[in-house]
């Protein structure tokens, strides 16, 4: 009680609410949509492929979360918002880790492990033209060597005409890495277990052309980088 006979009224601070409005739930609702609709496009439309849209779908990704955290979550607000937030940061990262890891290990071992291309690589690896009578498309014995230099960002000669069981060396003159792959871009296929040629400065990578007809090859990394090649049966 005090002097005057009153009681004296205790004041609490008002916690911060843990509910959104509507117009932070009509934004959330929006970049949600902006967000889904981006990756569906880049997609569809294949505007770019590869690592660069995988990583760029997995970017989006993680806006997504964010969005769906605070706009509808509203991880933060509530009681011990800190620990909330540290806990909360600490799970999505160990499923970003696990995630991660296990699209390497199933890349790798798609890009390394398809049956048919496996087979084709070691028979040509090992010169393995027939099992059981049967013809596994290795050469046995190389005939010419034809040689595609890239420098200035140009494959030369932009044309090659070889015959089967030719040889094909890459040499790359300009710095950085190449990537060279067969078919046009974004899409590419492998070529006689060949999925992809990597190039580091100066140093030279050959293929054997076990598979006859005209195929296009281009720098995975700069598809302006491209070249033909025909090979003969």
């Amino acid at each position: 009680m005090t002097s005057n006979g009153m009681s004296k009224k205790s004041h609490k601070p008002t916690p911060k609410s843990e509910h959104g409005t509507t117009r932070s739930y009509v934004i959330g609702f929006v970049l949600s949509l902006i967000f889904t609709v981006i990756p569906y496009y880049l997609v569809t439309n294949k505007t770019i492929a590869g690592s660069a849209l995988l990583a760029t779908i997995l970017g989006i990704a993680v806006l997504q979360m964010f969005i769906q955290i605070f706009f509808f979550l509203h991880l933060g607000r509530g009681p011990k918002p800190f620990y909330n937030v540290v806990f909360f940061f600490a799970t999505a990262g160990i499923i970003v880790i696990v995630i991660g890891a296990s699209l390497f290990i199933m890349n790798n071992l798609y890009h390394n492990m398809s049956p048919g291309e496996v087979v084709r690589k070691q028979a040509q690896d090992e010169g393995i033209s027939q099992v059981g009578g049967a013809q596994t498309g290795a050469c046995q014995g190389n005939k010419d060597n034809h040689i595609v230099v890239i420098k200035d960002g140009v494959a030369s000669p932009a044309h090659t005409q070889a015959n089967r069981c030719d040889t094909l060396t890459f040499l790359n003159q300009d710095k950085g890495k190449r990537e060279m792959v067969f078919g046009p871009h974004p899409n590419y296929h492998s070529y006689g277990g060949e999925d992809m040629v990597v190039l580091d400065d100066g140093r030279p990578e050959t293929i054997t052309l076990n598979e006859t007809g005209g195929f296009m090859f281009h720098d995975h990394l700069y598809p302006n980088l491209n070249g033909h090649l025909t090979v003969a049966p």
